[in-house]
């Protein structure tokens, strides 16, 4: 059995937003890499992507993932969207692991605009604003993504535009289960 080349996540990313911006799929990178722009660096294995299209679509991600030498992890690949509206794939070279989340929520729609552009290995790849991030990671709530969130406001926190933060924190509180998310914010701003 050949052991896999060591991931090497700007070539892996650059190839990605190769596929998907020539394939025009509206995507931006959020998770560990997007941590590592924004955030206290921490050790990640994988690249999370939201995608900003409907599971209808499918097909063409899937055809921008073969472009970019990922392979599809589910056996059953549309069952497995349709129920989790993620795809997950991974580096036909390494094995690195790239999931890809759908989503067409007027919020998600927002944030790709909002996106920073950051060139990666010749590649123009949009990751999260810190904004979004620390959204994502506090609506995500888990011990890990609070831990990022921050590190998000340590490194970022006087240059964060708070009030777009806390205006969509007062959105995602009508979610069960993020109704803390204001007092999470207003906590988070006071450090």
């Amino acid at each position: 059995m050949a052991v896999p080349d060591e991931p090497d996540f700007a070539a892996i990313l650059a190839r990605v937003a190769r596929a998907l911006n020539g394939g025009q799929i509206p995507f931006m990178v959020i998770g560990g890499q997007a941590v590592l722009v924004h955030g206290e660096p921490r050790l990640t294995q994988d690249i999370d992507l939201t995608v900003g299209l409907s599971i209808d679509r499918l097909p063409d991600v899937l055809a921008a993932c073969d472009q970019a030498s990922l392979s599809s992890l589910p056996d059953d690949v549309e069952r497995f969207v349709h129920e989790t509206f993620v795809l997950p794939v991974a580096d036909r070279a390494t094995g690195t692991r790239v999931d890809l989340i759908f989503s067409e929520t007027p919020y998600e729609a927002a944030a790709i605009q909002r996106a920073d552009v950051i060139e990666v290995a010749g590649a123009a790849v949009p990751f999260a604003t810190a904004e979004d991030l620390l959204l994502h990671k506090l609506f995500a709530g888990r011990p890990r993504d609070i831990e990022d969130a921050e590190g998000i406001v340590r490194r970022k926190g006087g240059d964060l535009d708070w009030s777009y933060v806390s205006t969509w924190a007062e959105a995602f509180s009508e979610v069960p289960g993020r109704e803390e998310m204001p007092a999470q914010v207003a906590r988070l701003r006071r450090r």
